[in-house]
């Protein structure tokens, strides 16, 4: 069974989350079986393993559609992208695409960082569901990243495949020190600043909770920052800015919890890679973070600035930390790229087996 992985997705010199989920499957997949990479530009081999690999058009290009001509010279016997865009049309060759949230279907506002023509296209797209009903169809199975999500797609009929869960994960962090209680009272948030963040509920939520400091981790303009700055205790918010993994497990190490207070995610790294150290995550009650989070996390409902206080007082009562850092030490062992490839792997023989591939 030849295998082939697109990591056109993966960014050159720092992952974003799909970048990172390409990357870290696509390692452990190669250590199950033989795997030959999808690449755009030579740059993404250093962010990528040591694998034999292909050039073929970026996926933003107007050719995208057409891009199974490429791939078809390859001779594959089964493909997989890590997102549900990947052009299908004339392929001969197994192929299975990912999805892995349905967030932009309510909150529409495209990422920043795509340029001008393909913003339009991502909004135009989001605006009905038979886009994405099509590029699933398209593929002979689909896979996600949560049970969340495997739920939403069955409750919205977007396709007739077989849909399996091939988890999100975290990257180790190094060794844990071991804590019965937090080093500071700071509060950490990672991540981005779009609306559906919700970062405001947490500046709020900051005049209930004196004494502690909000660690904002993360690319946040200007704009964001005097905006969350108005809302939040004078003093009580500190901007971190993009941080070195080392910068981040510091934060983390130090930490009392991790906060994020989301509308909507598809899964949520940040919890799982907070909860590998020990540190315990005070997060919103939306579905996939109880998913994530299990009994290990504690919930507040979302837009509730003072629930959200609540809870993280809740971790100053005699002995709670030391309980919840346990508990997420434990609940962080569900998920591993390696856990993750093997799923994976089963998928991708299932699809190539049905095409007489063994």
């Amino acid at each position: 069974m030849k295998i082939v992985v697109d990591c056109r997705y993966v960014r050159i010199g720092r992952h974003d989350g799909i970048s990172r989920y390409s990357a870290r499957v696509t390692e452990a997949l190669a250590r199950l079986h033989p795997v030959t990479m999808l690449i755009h530009d030579e740059r993404q081999l250093a962010m990528l393993p040591d694998l034999p690999w292909a050039k073929i058009e970026p996926p933003t290009s107007l050719l995208e559609p057409l891009v199974a001509r490429q791939v078809n010279r390859l001779h594959p016997d089964v493909v997989w992208t890590p997102m549900q865009t990947m052009g299908a049309l004339g392929r001969r060759y197994g192929f299975v695409n990912t999805v892995h949230d349905l967030i932009y279907y309510v909150n529409r506002t495209p990422p920043r960082d795509l340029p001008p023509v393909v913003r339009l296209i991502w909004r135009l797209y989001h605006l009905a569901w038979w886009p994405q009903r099509l590029l699933l169809n398209s593929a002979d199975e689909v896979v996600t990243v949560s049970y969340t999500t495997k739920g939403l797609i069955a409750a919205h009929g977007l396709t007739r495949r077989r849909v399996s869960v091939v988890s999100n994960a975290a990257d180790p962090l190094g060794t844990v020190r071991p804590r019965t209680v937090p080093d500071s009272r700071t509060l950490v948030y990672m991540g981005s600043y779009m609306p559906y963040k919700n970062v405001e509920t947490l500046a709020l939520g900051m005049h209930h909770l004196p004494g502690y400091t909000l660690l904002l981790l993360g690319n946040a303009g200007q704009d964001v920052r005097d905006r969350l700055s108005a809302l939040a205790p004078p003093g009580s918010l500190v901007f971190g800015g993009r941080v070195s993994d080392e910068e981040y497990v510091a934060a983390l190490d130090s930490a009392t919890a991790l906060v994020h207070a989301s509308r909507n995610e598809g899964f949520g790294i940040p919890l799982v890679e907070s909860m590998s150290r020990g540190t315990p995550v005070v997060v919103s009650d939306i579905p996939v973070f109880k998913e994530v989070g299990g009994e290990a996390a504690l919930y507040f409902r979302v837009d509730d600035p003072s629930a959200f206080a609540a809870r993280v007082r809740a971790l100053d009562a005699p002995g709670e930390w030391a309980v919840r850092s346990t508990a997420s030490l434990e609940r962080a062992g569900h998920y591993s790229w390696e856990a993750s490839a093997e799923a994976l792997l089963e998928v991708l023989a299932r699809v190539a087996a049905a095409r007489g591939v063994s």
